[in-house]
């Protein structure tokens, strides 16, 4: 007597990952956001003016510079997850993009290893402290109410990531990457900060 493998097959065809994100990494992400925000807002407030500008070293950012790098990146993250989401999803997502979520948060905010900026996120050293909260606010507030609102199978959208270990990433491995980013260098400020030679 035949037998049709029908049901072990259907549900291996029910077993695949679902693209969308569960409530719990939105959740994750939206704390995120919320904690990262309060971090930078906190590194940034009472700053004086020589302080903004005052650098450890010449190769050495400055408070101002940091910060000014961070609001620039934020636009470019983000930006990325619009990017991605306007590509066809890939049907190889899971493969493509597995283990990245978890070494973004083990890599990011820890602020483990050293990257180089690409050239569009090195800072000018122009920007002040006020355009610096202004512009890191009006950013923050459009991608917490797009991680609050979205509906979209956010994994199964790929863009590309100049690192080879993160390239491609998923959109929302692209939405946590801003706030993780953001604490990441929020210990930067806190390192500038206790450098010796900093203007009380």
């Amino acid at each position: 007597m035949r037998r049709f493998w029908i049901l072990p097959v259907l549900a291996l065809r029910l077993s695949a990952a679902d693209s969308h994100i569960t409530a719990a990494e939105r959740t994750k992400v939206l704390d995120w956001l919320t904690e990262s925000r309060q971090q930078f807002l906190a590194a940034i407030a009472n700053v004086s003016e020589a302080q903004w500008k005052w650098k450890p070293s010449p190769e050495r950012w400055s408070v101002g510079e940091v910060a000014e790098h961070i609001v620039k990146a934020e636009a470019g993250l983000f930006a990325n997850v619009k990017l991605a989401l306007a590509t066809p999803a890939d049907p190889e997502w899971e493969t493509k993009t597995r283990g990245k979520t978890e070494t973004i948060e083990m890599v990011m905010a820890p602020r483990l290893g050293k990257a180089t900026a690409p050239e569009p996120l090195v800072p000018g050293g122009k920007m002040t402290r006020a355009e610096a909260r202004e512009q890191f606010e009006k950013l923050r507030a459009e991608i917490m109410k797009f991680a609050q609102e979205t509906g979209a199978p956010l994994k199964e959208h790929l863009a590309k990531h100049p690192m080879p270990m993160f390239d491609p990433l998923n959109a929302y491995q692209w939405l946590i990457y801003a706030p993780l980013h953001t604490e990441r260098h929020v210990k930067q400020i806190a390192e500038v900060k206790g450098t010796s030679g900093y203007p009380q």
